[in-house]
């Protein structure tokens, strides 16, 4: 049960992430530096490589 819930946390990170990333590059767009595409791009993969662990976990079955 526990594995579900971190993997529902882990898709909620992934799209709070994609918004983040959205945001960085309409501020680029209007003018702001390009260490925001960075910064949402390094938040984006940290969220999305954290979801493939959670789901990969929830593949595997019970380790008990």
């Amino acid at each position: 049960m526990t594995n579900r819930i971190s993997a529902l946390i882990s898709a909620f990170g992934v799209l709070a992430s994609m918004l983040l990333l959205a945001l960085a590059v309409r501020e680029y767009r209007s003018g702001a530096s390009a260490v925001w595409i960075g910064a949402g791009a390094a938040i984006f993969l940290g969220a999305s490589y954290t979801l493939v662990r959670d789901v990969r976990r929830l593949r595997s079955g019970p380790t008990a």
